[in-house]
């Protein structure tokens, strides 16, 4: 029971350590987007049909998500590096 209590306290703590590379490498976006919901899609007028173009809003919506998800593959290797270096090879871990 004990390892069980210490394998989830390491998981909180890789999780959290985690959250955080994510959160300090979004503060550095400059011009994070966030996705569009697409209700304007509905309300869309004559004129301003080339304005909502629900085709434009999924790619648009599509390319912020592929945005996300890269930050969230960068934390990810950097959390493993940071893991990394935690280990020495002295003590026969890898």
């Amino acid at each position: 029971m004990n390892l069980k209590k210490i394998a989830a306290k390491e998981d909180l703590t890789r999780r959290s350590r985690l959250h955080e590379i994510l959160i300090a490498l979004i503060k550095q976006q400059k011009d994070l987007e966030l996705m569009d919901d697409g209700v304007q899609v509905f309300k869309n007028q004559v004129n301003d049909s080339e304005k909502y173009d629900p085709s434009k809003i999924v790619e648009r919506n599509q390319r912020i998500i592929k945005k996300y998800q890269s930050l969230v593959r960068s934390a990810i290797a950097l959390d493993a590096l940071l893991e990394s270096e935690d280990y020495d090879i002295g003590d026969g871990r890898v």
